[in-house]
């Protein structure tokens, strides 16, 4: 029985993506070979990963100027890699800090140089979105995360961060790894754009990076694998590249496109994450973990005000086959991520035993 899976990550893939790319792992379109066996220079691949950068820019809108890319080393690379290609010389990083990711990222920033922290909601366990952020001193780049996997916040509005970019001269970088693709975006607004592809794209072990062309500095001394203009130069094959990750991924952008794109998609995630936030609410049983207003649409936590209950109610979530539901370990409680590929019927499921649970408590 396929379970109604709302693991953080890896995530979920759409059926119609796991039936292709399984049966590309036998045989890819009647080549006679492996989708993990093929040469990543030979023309089937490089149809591939052409076409998966093609559909890219054209389900986010990506405008002149900005370069597609397909990396390997994740989120994680990125918060180095990312302050590396885009500080200046004795320059500053400014970082908004809203949780676990973005605090391992201001921790590679600091090994660079001047970091400094405009915006933090440590104080209240990072459940609620900073407001009103601003910074007296200067900075080359601002660096936030868009959503927050582990604790269930995200940024609902970027053109104040745009504008307080622009107002110091400034770069826009964002870690979107648990929210790319589930809701229309204005990429113009950025300067770069990261994310891991284990949420909404496809399989881990690629990473798609959205970088304006024209922000690169020319700097010689950029180890040559770390340096973005390596990989646009190379288009995403300076060395052999994941080439099973990026043909999911390619699968999964087309599933995206025949939906209807990134209007449907998120229609579809607004009613999945509305439906469930409202039974949090109503019962009486459960609670959410984070400001209404900063509620995660991909990631939604909560918790039993009475944890006597946890042991009955992870049973009768496994009995029905939930599967990922546990809270991270730092935070606790429950966690449901409602990735593009959850179908509304796995929040019914769940919706149902949190009413039932209810009735018998």
């Amino acid at each position: 029985m396929k379970q109604h899976n709302f693991s953080a990550g890896p995530s979920i893939l759409p059926i119609p993506v796991l039936q292709k790319a399984s049966e590309a792992v036998l045989d890819l379109n009647q080549t006679g070979l492996s989708i993990l066996e093929i040469s990543h220079r030979s023309p089937n691949f490089v149809k591939i990963i052409n076409e998966a950068r093609a559909l890219t820019k054209e389900i986010l809108n990506i405008p002149e100027g900005y370069e597609v890319l397909f990396l390997q080393g994740g989120a994680s690379l990125q918060f180095y890699m990312s302050a590396l290609n885009i500080s200046k010389l004795n320059g500053t990083g400014a970082y908004i800090d809203t949780g676990t990711w973005s605090t391992k990222a201001i921790k590679e920033s600091e090994k660079l140089g001047d970091t400094t922290i405009i915006a933090s909601s440590k104080n209240q366990a990072y459940k609620y979105i900073p407001k009103n952020i601003s910074s007296n001193k200067p900075f080359d780049y601002l660096h936030f995360t868009s959503n927050n996997t582990i604790y269930g916040t995200q940024f609902h509005d970027f053109s104040k961060l745009s504008e307080l970019a622009n107002n110091n001269n400034a770069k826009l970088i964002c870690d979107m790894s648990s929210d790319i693709l589930s809701k229309k975006i204005d990429v113009e607004l950025f300067d770069l754009i990261y994310a891991g592809a284990q949420k909404n794209i496809g399989p881990a072990g690629a990473t798609l990076v959205i970088v304006k062309k024209n922000i690169l500095q020319k700097n010689p001394n950029l180890p040559t694998y770390l340096n973005y203009q390596t990989h646009i130069d190379k288009e995403s094959m300076f060395n052999t590249p994941p080439v099973f990750s990026i043909y999911v991924a390619m699968l999964t952008l087309k599933w995206i496109k025949r939906l209807g794109g990134l209007t449907a998609i998120e229609s579809k995630n607004r009613e999945k994450a509305t439906t469930l936030y409202n039974e949090i609410d109503r019962n009486s049983l459960f609670s959410g973990l984070v400001e209404v207003t900063d509620r995660s649409m991909m990631n939604v936590t909560f918790k039993l005000n009475n944890e006597n209950l946890e042991t009955k109610f992870n049973t009768m979530c496994q009995d029905t086959g939930i599967s990922g539901l546990n809270g991270h370990r730092s935070v606790g409680g429950y966690r449901a991520s409602l990735y593009n590929a959850l179908d509304i019927e796995s929040v019914h499921v769940l919706i149902k035993i949190m009413q039932q649970l209810e009735k018998i408590s």
